[in-house]
């Protein structure tokens, strides 16, 4: 191949490559599609002649990642296993244990104050209701509801301190 003829190869390829990243390619995706598209049309120029190489090369480089995006859509990104980092997110043994020792702490905590504190409380910090609703449950005052529920926050703040 004469030196021209190879420069005039490294354009159209470099055309190829750019148009295949300004449609979303990464670098070594265009790198990759281009070399797919010049091997097939290497295998369909041995059945018969290509009349413009070029147009073909970009066409089926253009088609090869439109198929790719397709797959990557309809089955996800593949990746190789080796690249693939495993984090376990479990708790530790140590973690949950502690937790449990908290949670039972919290339990004994929420048993020491009155059946109405509680149920405040409860029903604001667990089953998220607003206090003219909680109010109007227990027949109290919105004051009142707001009362209860910071008596109970410092009461049991301070029995989980003592922990």
């Amino acid at each position: 191949m004469t030196e021209h003829l190879a420069k005039h190869w490294r354009e159209i390829l470099a055309r190829v490559r750019g148009a295949l990243m300004r449609r979303g390619r990464s670098e070594q995706d265009a790198d990759d599609l281009v070399q797919e598209a010049w091997v097939r049309l290497a295998g369909y120029e041995q059945e018969q002649a290509v009349e413009r190489p070029e147009a073909f090369l970009m066409r089926t480089a253009l088609n090869l990642s439109i198929d790719a995006h397709r797959a990557q859509v309809t089955r996800g990104d593949e990746v190789l296993a080796e690249e693939i980092v495993l984090i376990d997110l479990a708790p530790t043994a140590e973690a949950i244990v502690l937790a449990k020792e908290r949670l039972a702490r919290l339990s004994v905590g929420l048993s020491r104050l009155s059946e109405t504190t509680r149920s405040v409380f409860l029903s604001h910090r667990v089953d998220g209701l607003p206090y003219s609703e909680i109010a109007r449950a227990h027949g109290i005052s919105v004051s009142a509801v707001h009362k209860r529920i910071a008596k109970a926050t410092l009461e049991l703040t301070a029995w989980m301190e003592e922990w």
